[in-house]
């Protein structure tokens, strides 16, 4: 996996979980406005262990 299709995941992650949020803040129902707070948190965590592996393959190339 080349290192820019990496950075492309991650920020579709991340554009997913701002997304995630503004329906959450827009929701009616709690419920769902919680659900969709918790899939943008698990949104950019994933985007996150991304760019942390990452980080740990440049560290171990030559």
């Amino acid at each position: 996996m080349g290192w820019g299709v990496m950075s492309k995941t991650t920020k579709a992650l991340k554009k997913q979980a701002a997304k995630s949020l503004l329906a959450a803040r827009s929701a009616t129902d709690p419920v769902v406005a919680s659900q969709l707070t918790s899939l943008a948190e698990a949104f950019r965590a994933q985007a996150n262990i991304i760019k942390k592996n990452k980080k740990k393959l440049k560290c171990l190339t030559p």
